[in-house]
């Protein structure tokens, strides 16, 4: 009992040390949500629907940039996989991303990022202590102006990007950067001390109310197309 209590002042410290509650991060994954939502309902924005069906991992990022300092409370991101044999999404693992690592050169601008992991080698990366999308990775605004196209196939790139903002993004603008997992907010979300492996392939914590609404708009998103 006296190391519970210890444990959960801890994590209480944390907590108020970090200047975020676990509502702030309810708030972000529901935000994720109604952006996803947004960009879906933009034709020229939107991610294929049938690439969202393949996908065997997502990464949802959201940023405010004013000069170089990025407006982050909690974790820049969030990212989720699916299980190999039903198809669900996990509970979803908070994340950050630094300057570089999505190569913007925009001030005082928002952007929403939904960056696709096409198969479940690409998606170990996510256990890694950093990782990076060089090369591999093919990215689309959907701005037809650019010369972009949403044809591209899981096949052809294990990482495709796609953002809310006008233009192309490709490996150039991904590599050089990283995203690394955002341990005091998955501590403060899940109140233990879990990795990106914990909560998306190991599923030792189930997902929260605002983390099931948030992968059945994932979902649904994907299937739309599917309906018609």
């Amino acid at each position: 009992m006296k190391r519970l209590i210890t444990w959960w002042i801890f994590v209480a410290v944390a907590c108020a040390a970090l200047g975020v509650e676990p509502r702030e991060l309810d708030k972000k994954l529901r935000l994720f949500a109604v952006k996803l939502q947004e960009m879906q309902s933009n034709p020229e924005k939107s991610v294929p629907p049938e690439l969202l069906r393949k996908a065997e991992g997502i990464i949802l990022l959201d940023r405010t940039k004013a000069g170089f300092l990025f407006a982050y409370q909690g974790g820049s991101g969030v990212a989720m996989v699916r299980d190999k044999s039903t198809r669900k999404w996990s509970a979803p693992a908070f994340l950050k991303a630094n300057e570089a690592s999505l190569g913007f050169q925009i001030g005082g601008q928002q952007a929403f990022i939904v960056i696709l992991l096409m198969n479940s080698e690409v998606t170990r990366v996510l256990t890694d202590p950093t990782f990076e999308f060089g090369g591999e990775a093919r990215g689309t605004a959907g701005d037809k102006s650019a010369g972009t196209q949403t044809s591209v196939t899981s096949q052809e790139q294990p990482v495709l990007v796609y953002t809310d903002r006008k233009g192309l993004y490709g490996g150039v603008a991904i590599k050089g950067g990283a995203l690394t997992p955002d341990e005091d907010a998955n501590l403060t979300y899940y109140s233990q001390p879990v990795s990106v492996r914990d909560v998306v392939f190991d599923r030792k914590v189930p997902p929260s109310e605002a983390a099931s609404q948030l992968a059945a708009v994932v979902t649904e998103c994907g299937q739309k197309q599917a309906l018609k």
